[in-house]
């Protein structure tokens, strides 16, 4: 038994649990701050009015002509369960479309429009790239390329000075 007390008395404190602590806890702060804050420049309302009002508006049109935007594209592209994908998109665009006009967690809606793109370019575009060239591939690609480089100047600058984030979130 005094042998077991000498040894608990002379363990070294966990100084290296201590730090990972910490650093994790520095990481998780500065990704707060960096998602929560926002450049202090007005015009920033332009980009996320234009970005915001085009995932809004393509989100509802998935449900309002499911034929040719919603189910039916998804399925033409070949996804699998194309109904749950529409809505899926569909909803996040509208959802995140609607907070990035906002201004209201821009950042992270920026996020989910991001990989919307990215699997968009895969699906759609890559293929017609491989298929009938350069040209038509940037004629059809050009509406997705602004859409992603807005989407990446607002994941990087934030939403700006006139925007709920800006109101909720700066000091």
């Amino acid at each position: 038994m005094k042998q077991l007390f000498m040894n608990w008395v002379h363990q070294k404190p966990a100084v290296k649990n201590y730090e990972n602590n910490l650093f994790i806890m520095k990481t998780t702060n500065r990704f707060i701050s960096f998602i929560l804050s926002s450049v202090n420049d007005n015009r920033v309302i332009l980009i996320r009015i234009i970005v915001g009002l085009v995932f809004l508006t393509e989100g509802i049109q998935k449900f309002l002509f499911p034929v040719t935007l919603g189910t039916g594209r998804f399925e033409k592209i070949g996804f699998s369960d194309p109904a749950f994908w529409a809505g899926f998109t569909a909803t996040f665009e509208i959802i995140c479309g609607t907070l990035v006009l906002l201004g209201l967690l821009t950042k992270f809606a920026s996020i989910p429009l991001l990989i919307i793109m990215i699997t968009a370019f895969i699906t759609t575009k890559w293929p017609l790239l491989a298929d009938k060239g350069f040209w038509p591939f940037a004629h059809e690609y050009r509406t997705d390329f602004a859409m992603t480089l807005l989407l990446i100047y607002l994941l990087i600058y934030g939403a700006g000075k006139w925007s709920a984030d800006s109101k909720l979130f700066q000091r």
